[in-house]
């Protein structure tokens, strides 16, 4: 008995994430769990908290100097977490 519609599971599991609409919320979840990975160690270690929300990306730091780096450098750290999504899930960076 040969089977004419087979999917591999990776294309079953984005099919049901796209439908279920469990898509965007996944990558969003895994861009907040990919900071230390991007921006590096010292900033992970002052940073204590992290959030996205409506394309906002919400930091909290517990060092001021960090915190002016990172002022600095919003549209270069807005495009590399944007790539390594692919695609716009931040719009914006709020440094608290």
């Amino acid at each position: 008995m040969e089977r004419s519609n087979t999917q591999s599971i990776a294309e079953v599991i984005r099919a049901y994430l796209k439908e279920s609409r469990l898509e965007k919320p996944l990558k969003e979840r895994q861009l907040v769990q990919s900071w230390e990975t991007l921006l590096g160690r010292s900033v992970a270690r002052s940073t204590s908290k992290i959030y996205l929300k409506d394309g906002r990306l919400f930091v909290h730091l517990n060092s001021s100097v960090v915190k002016n780096e990172l002022y600095m450098l919003q549209d270069e750290i807005i495009k590399k977490l944007n790539e390594a999504a692919g695609e716009e899930l931040v719009k914006e960076i709020v440094l608290r």
